[in-house]
């Protein structure tokens, strides 16, 4: 980390970390000076503050400064993570809290007046100028007045006295905006005016780059584009070289290689770009304007599509400058480290990070890149107001004692009695911290009021964000439920909110798919299982429920579900990955994919072949067997690893993306995911969403990498349909997965043409865009067994 600074009337204080080696004999007369009792390391040696400065450094959680006025050294300051520490016990920590000590030296040539309050201004605005911090939280002796005094000057705020370990200590925060208030903050902003570390020239660049020849490789794959051979380098083993222009000034050129299914996999470092006749840098952001017509983005939404891609550069920025992990190194990594090194998670859409309302400090808080604890904030709804639906075996009360504990449900009814409300007439609603700051406080602002709903705490557990960014992992207690929230802010063609009316059928559908799947002996073979939305919740007393009004984003802003946990069902020695990272590549541009496959020891062909049979042959299964379809793209999956070798699979987000594509008798509960559809559109749930969302990626992945040639790939692919064939002869003929040809379905075209809504959820199949038909590799691999 590079130094901090700060100019005063005193000169000018940096921050740096510290270096134990170097200054462990300053710290040693500093901490054990008469004035540092409070320290509680009187009687320390040498070597003992040496180790305990050397631990401070070892630990990801706690870290040491050094801070120097004018060069020399003068203080010692720490900060630390509260949800790691002692303090974890006696407050609910939020998302951004960070804990902090400052030691100033003793004085070697008198007082020097204001000294101590520039050293605190000085911390707290280096530790402000982190936007992932909101909330500074102290723990001093109660004994030490000074302290005390010095802490109110900065803006904190005693909120209790409490009892640890070593002493009696006054808990106490300063948010930003009280440091800004406070004498010290001198009226500083409460937002951090700082530039991100992302955000340079040079980071910015490669995402333009990357973006750049994403949208070019998607686009011409939907048919909106047509690049064509420059001439300049012969199409070849590596590719070729090609042109596309965008206009009568404005050419890109770059290396491609041609891959079945209308694949483009273009080498970003080739593009280059030419206005004018002169060389530019690729933008992401000119090639939308530039193409705007050829894209048929609506006038009216292109700052909405233009915002998503902006949205999605900055992602790409962060995640370029701040995610470090190689493929190697994720190859033996756990779960939740996995999920958040992922560089994206729906590789077929160019603008596939959006999150339109989230600033830079929630992005630091709560985008699942940043990987940060998150505790969620809940709330008290009115049981008149709000449903509560549960699946099979879930009991309500049972339900949330075993997801908060008894402790934390005491403390969430003690505090409906603080405000002379019957916790009986009460349940509880998990909420977003963000939803929670920006909607439900202002845009439920009567509710609230009305004390229909009540705000009663935070999870004791700490979650991180995954992928799909609305739903919560619990990483304090793994077996615990997954939890999904809404959210209300746009990303990818839609706004992330949750409807309490759509969700009462959730668990009963899960029920019943889970019920199907469980019961079928080929899906049991395979592994295959669904991880069931067992139970939701939604609050339906607002004015907008009341106002009769069509079901708009206003109605779904308050409501959650939760969803089982795969770590319980794994066997000792497996391991847990999204599939979206069989598709990842790390900043030196190598593929996790390949990287797996290299730890397995398999031949890529047998290693491909186990997980076509966890993955392909059960999704073939559910639509031959039962009209079944899922929504089976990267992130709806959890593949278990043995051996670095996909065993089998979960299915997830079952209750929004599963449709029965028949006729036939459906539970009343269950009817909403019918979907009256014939042959062709059926064939389209293995076509479209397997071979065209997620294989034809696999497959150039492995063929650019000298893993497994693509002809190769679609054979397996090819033998893993004909083999299920052969093992069940009575469903082989339902549908021709070895037809010529299928209906070409476009999904950047949807979000093109609404951006704020990419489909109809009440006639999904015909919101659909197709661009004519694609050729479909398997026939030309493979011919079916008759």
């Amino acid at each position: 980390m590079s130094t901090f600074a700060l100019s005063g009337s005193l000169g000018t204080m940096t921050v740096e970390p510290l270096d134990v080696a170097s200054y462990a004999g300053h710290l040693h007369a500093w901490i054990t000076h008469p004035r540092s009792i409070y320290w509680g390391m009187p009687d320390a040696d040498l070597d003992a503050v040496r180790r305990e400065y050397e631990r401070i450094d070892a630990d990801p959680h706690h870290h040491a400064w050094l801070g120097r006025l004018d060069g020399e050294p003068l203080f010692l300051a720490e900060t630390y993570e509260p949800a790691h520490s002692e303090l974890a016990t006696h407050y609910p920590v939020r998302p951004g809290d960070v804990g902090m000590h400052v030691l100033v030296a003793p004085p070697a040539g008198g007082q020097r007046h204001g000294l101590t309050s520039a050293v605190m201004r000085t911390v707290l605005a280096f530790i402000f100028a982190d936007p992932a911090h909101h909330r500074v939280v102290v723990e001093p002796d109660v004994r030490n007045e000074a302290i005390a005094a010095k802490n109110a000057e900065a803006g904190f705020v005693v909120d209790r006295l409490i009892t640890l370990s070593d002493k009696q200590a006054r808990l106490s925060f300063c948010t930003r905006a009280a440091f800004a208030a406070s004498p010290l903050g001198e009226g500083r902003s409460a937002s951090p005016v700082t530039l991100p570390a992302h955000l340079d020239p040079a980071t910015i660049a490669v995402a333009h780059r990357h973006l750049v020849a994403k949208a070019i490789a998607e686009f011409s794959h939907e048919r909106l584009i047509q690049p064509r051979p420059d001439g300049s380098v012969p199409a070849g083993a590596d590719g070729g070289s090609y042109l596309l222009t965008t206009g009568e000034r404005i050419h890109y050129r770059f290396r491609a290689r041609r891959y079945a299914l209308d694949h483009w996999l273009i080498d970003p470092a080739s593009v280059t770009r030419e206005v004018d006749g002169a060389p530019a840098p690729p933008d992401a952001l000119d090639l939308i304007i530039e193409l705007q017509e050829t894209l048929g983005i609506p006038p009216k939404l292109l700052g909405t599509y233009l915002e998503e891609i902006s949205a999605t550069l900055a992602g790409a920025a962060w995640k370029h400058h701040h995610r470090r992990e190689r493929a190697a190194d994720l190859v033996h990594a756990d779960f939740q480290t996995i999920e958040s090194a992922m560089t994206e998670g729906h590789p077929l859409f160019v603008a596939n990070n959006g999150r339109i309302g989230f600033g830079l400090t929630d992005h630091a808080a709560y985008a699942p890149e940043a990987g940060a604890p998150v505790r969620l904030v809940w709330l008290a709804v009115r049981r008149d107001l709000s449903t509560f639906t549960a699946g099979r075996g879930v009991d309500e009360q049972t339900h949330y004692l075993a997801e908060l504990g008894a402790d934390t449900l005491y403390r969430f009814a003690q505090r409906l009695r603080d405000l002379g409300l019957d916790p009986h007439a009460y349940r509880y609603l998990p909420v977003h911290p963000w939803q929670w700051e920006h909607k439900v406080g202002i845009t439920f602002a009567a509710d609230v009021a009305a004390r229909a709903i009540v705000p009663v705490g935070t999870s004791p557990d700490r979650y991180r964000a995954q992928q799909s960014i609305r739903t919560f992992f619990n990483i304090d207690a793994p077996q615990r439920h997954y939890v999904k929230t809404a959210l209300s802010i746009q990303n990818m063609g839609f706004m992330r909110g949750l409807s309490p009316a759509y969700m009462r059928a959730t668990p009963p559908i899960n029920d019943w798919v889970a019920d199907l799947v469980a019961a079928d002996d080929t899906l049991r073979d395979c592994g295959f299982e669904v991880l069931r939305e067992l139970a939701s919740v939604g609050y339906t007393g607002d004015a907008y429920h009341r106002s009769g009004a069509p079901v708009s984003a206003y109605q779904r802003m308050l409501a959650a579900l939760w969803r089982e946990s795969p770590v319980p069902r794994i066997a000792p020695g497996q391991r847990l990955a999204t599939m979206a990272s069989l598709l990842h590549r790390d900043r030196d541009g190598a593929h996790l994919a390949t990287a797996m496959i290299t730890a397995s020891g398999l031949t890529a062909s047998d290693w491909l072949t186990r997980y076509l049979r966890a993955y392909l042959r059960p999704l073939l299964h559910c639509l031959l067997g039962y009209d079944l379809a899922f929504m089976p793209h990267g992130e709806n999956l959890i593949l278990v690893l043995q051996d670095h070798v996909p065993v089998r699979v979960f299915m997830k987000d079952i209750g929004e993306e599963v449709a029965a594509l028949h006729d036939r008798p459906l539970p009343a509960a269950v009817e909403r995911i019918r979907m009256s559809v014939d042959d062709e559109f059926r064939v389209l749930a293995i076509f479209t969403d397997v071979f065209d969302g997620f294989l034809r990626f696999l497959a150039a992945i492995l063929d650019a990498d000298g893993v497994l040639p693509a002809g190769e790939f679609w054979r397996l692919v090819a033998d893993c349909v004909r083999t299920h064939g052969v093992d069940h002869p009575q469903l082989r003929d339902r549908l021709d997965f070895f037809a010529p040809t299928f209906r070409h379905s476009c999904l950047n075209r949807l979000q093109l043409r609404n951006t704020l809504q990419m489909v109809d959820l009440t006639d999904q199949a015909g919101s659909l865009i197709y661009a004519g038909t694609q050729d479909n590799p398997l026939a030309t691999v493979a011919v079916p067994t008759r």
